[in-house]
This record gives structure tokens, C-alpha cells and sequence, in this order.
């Protein structure tokens, strides 16, 4: 039996979740909730709640915050610097395949995620409306080669064009040494296309956050959520930056979403520091 470290399955648990909450906040359609979803949703309603009480911001306000940063990064991407290829990993539930491939119909757009979901997130979106060049493909970051690699994956990709990889909700799931890893081979594989770029969010281990005992105790609730650690990465935006740089990244931003306050929609404001960072991590050749 695979520990919790390696079996990434566990990670589906909490995509049900965050399934529910972008079509809850109009950021998705319908046939995304699952029954699983809206059972999360009531059960940490009293969670979020006093975490609003407590912290003056809640689960979902960081996941919007995350989720938006995300979505305009690479919205940037494809119009500013002519990504045509994506391919967003570990994609459970997440409707930003839907939605890209409505408004850039000229992207090649590949789901990656474990058997279950990938099978699970195909008919879901044969369901909705399933168009040509938008593709589910099972992938499981943490093998280093074979059918279901990451490798494999982007080597179905056309290497003329600027290409971008999408993680969202998993870095954090993994112990530093072990994503690193799984970054480092991002990084050589995107060095097979003219223009390569990751994308992900990453919680920090920001000690000196205001709300850092709130932090601590979100990060015990996930993990026991989702039946496994969920890790926080990096003390600060520097070493961020450095950590992506020693991967094999070029190009390193570290974003702080109250950056772009007032700036996106769907974006929720808070008093309070951010607690995540969205990193943009591009490849030179």
C-alpha cells in the first residue's frame, strides 16, 4: 500500500470541495457539483464561519484568491506571450479548461490527473459540452517516466509552441525535497518547446504572519481532511524565488494576490496579510 506521501489520490478528496466552491461563487457550471462537494461545504460551514470570526477571512476567500491570480496569469500567457499549448496536472474538478477553452478556442488544453478522476473529469465534461483540442489524459506527477508521466504527457504536445503547465491546490500536499522533484522535471520538459512557463499557487511558511496560529490550524484541519500532512513551503518570497531558480526555472515572480486588489474580478479583498502566493516560473532557451 502506497504512504500518504506517494498516494495522490487522497488529494481528490478536497477537489470535490473546491469543485462546489467555484460553481458556488459563478465560476463554473452545473455538471462540476458532485453530492461529495456540497457535503464538504455544509460540513465546514461552522469552520469557515469562525475562521471569519476569528481571522477576518475564511477557506474559501484563499481559495478565490488563489484561484483568480491564477487565471490571470495565464490569461497573460496566451495573449501577451502566445501560449497555445496548456496543460494543467492534478486537475480534479477544476472548471478553467471549460472556461479557457470557451473564450480561446484555439488552445490545445490537457487535463492531467490519477485514473479515477481523469476518467470521472472526462465524462463530466462530455457531459457540459466536451470540444475539439480540450483532452483529459491520466498523469501522475510523482512517476519519473513512463505512460503516465508528466514527460509522456507533453511529449503529445507540437515542441514549436510556447506551452504552459497548471497546478493548482497541490503542491502543498507534498513534502518540499519530494515536489521539487516533480518541478525539476517541469523544468526540463518545458525546455523541449520555444517558450515554457509553470504556473501554481504555494502556501508559505510565513512565521511571523499575523494569523500564522490560524494557518497552523488550517493546516491541521486539511490534513486531516484529506487523511495525510499538508506541508507549508518556504519562509519567504526570496526563497521562493531562489528554491524555483535551483530547479531549473529562468524566470521566477512570486505574487502576493492583495497585489491585485481592486484590479480582478472574483478577486475578494481582505484586511488581513495573504496567506498564498502564486508563482509564475518561466524557461529561457
Amino acid at each position: 500500500m502506497k504512504s500518504a506521501s506517494t498516494d495522490t489520490s487522497r488529494i481528490s478528496v478536497s477537489a470535490h470541495y473546491t469543485g462546489y466552491i467555484w460553481y458556488k461563487h459563478g465560476l463554473s457550471a452545473q455538471g462540476f457539483v458532485t453530492r461529495a462537494g456540497q457535503f464538504a461545504n455544509a460540513t465546514l460551514a461552522p469552520v469557515n464561519a469562525l475562521l471569519r470570526a476569528l481571522a477576518g477571512a475564511d477557506i474559501d476567500i484563499f481559495l478565490l484568491q488563489r484561484h483568480s491570480v491564477i487565471d490571470h496569469q495565464v490569461k497573460e500567457l496566451i495573449e501577451k506571450e502566445g501560449v497555445t499549448q496548456v496543460v494543467e496536472l492534478a486537475c480534479g474538478l477544476s472548471p478553467r479548461g471549460y472556461r479557457l477553452k470557451q473564450a480561446y478556442p484555439q488552445l490545445r488544453y490537457i487535463e492531467g490527473d490519477l485514473p479515477g478522476m481523469a476518467a470521472r473529469k472526462k465524462a463530466l465534461l462530455e457531459e457540459v459540452g466536451l470540444v475539439d483540442g480540450h483532452e483529459v489524459r491520466e498523469c501522475n506527477i510523482l512517476n519519473a517516466d513512463g505512460p503516465a508521466s508528466i514527460g509522456a504527457l507533453l511529449s503529445e504536445l507540437d515542441p514549436t509552441q510556447p506551452t504552459l503547465i497548471i497546478t493548482e491546490g497541490l503542491v502543498n500536499y507534498f513534502a518540499l525535497d519530494e515536489i521539487r522533484e516533480v518541478w525539476s522535471r517541469m523544468a526540463s520538459g518545458l525546455k523541449t518547446f520555444p517558450k515554457g512557463w509553470y504556473v501554481t499557487d504555494l502556501y508559505p511558511d510565513f512565521a511571523e504572519h499575523p494569523s500564522y496560529r490560524y494557518v497552523k490550524f488550517a493546516q491541521k484541519l486539511v490534513g486531516l481532511f484529506t487523511r495525510g500532512q499538508w506541508p507549508l513551503h518556504y519562509p519567504s518570497d526570496t526563497a521562493i524565488k531562489q528554491g524555483f531558480q535551483e530547479d531549473g526555472f529562468d524566470d521566477v515572480e512570486v505574487h502576493d494576490p492583495a497585489s491585485f486588489y481592486g484590479k480582478l474580478s472574483h478577486l475578494p479583498e481582505v484586511k488581513i496579510q495573504t496567506l498564498v502566493r502564486i508563482i509564475k516560473a518561466g524557461i529561457s532557451r
